[in-house]
């Protein structure tokens, strides 16, 4: 979870009401979960998870769709600051977990379009608990990378590739150990 402070704003003339508004500084507390996902694609009708740019507007709904604190002012958003898009950005790109992968060789790319839909029904071909939507997005895209990992055949490794770790293992112990053999 991601709280942030919207600073107070500058005055403002309100056209509707005649009158000057002083908008307040705002705490709002963030999560970038399958549920804000889920929700800015049901009102935007397209993927969220692309290479596309987004707009300010389909960015600013975003952080709205992100939002747990209650009854905040829709207005607000629009005090964001480049640092509060920065800072927001920073935790929708971080990873969230201590698990890594290595890839071995380069695999290609599905062209699927992943939307929140294809996220729930990988959650439930692999038993995920649906709890597990309000995690951070990216926690819960590699908890599911795990599982599909885990679940699949041990790969068949030739007998060049095999003797080619077993050397590497080998040269890591001796120059680790100090020995010649």
């Amino acid at each position: 979870m991601l709280r942030i402070t919207i600073p107070a704003g500058e005055e403002q003339w309100d056209e509707i009401n005649q009158m000057f508004i002083y908008p307040k500084e705002q705490t709002l507390q963030l999560e970038h979960s399958l549920v804000s996902l889920s929700k800015w694609e049901s009102k935007w009708c397209k993927p969220f998870l692309t290479k596309q740019e987004k707009t300010l507007e389909e960015t600013l709904d975003y952080v709205q769709c992100m939002t747990l604190t209650q009854n905040v002012n829709p207005e607000v958003y629009n005090y964001l600051t480049t640092s509060c898009i920065d800072q927001i950005n920073r935790y929708i790109d971080a990873p969230m977990t201590a698990t890594r992968f290595t890839e071995e060789k380069a695999v290609k790319a599905s062209r699927e379009q992943v939307t929140a839909e294809i996220i729930y029904y990988w959650m439930i071909a692999l038993n995920i608990p649906f709890e597990c939507q309000k995690w951070h997005l990216n926690r819960l895209l590699t908890l599911i990378k795990v599982c599909n990992i885990k679940n699949s055949p041990p790969k068949k490794r030739s007998r060049r590739e095999i003797m080619k770790r077993n050397a590497a293992l080998n040269a890591a112990r001796r120059k680790q150990l100090n020995s010649k053999g």
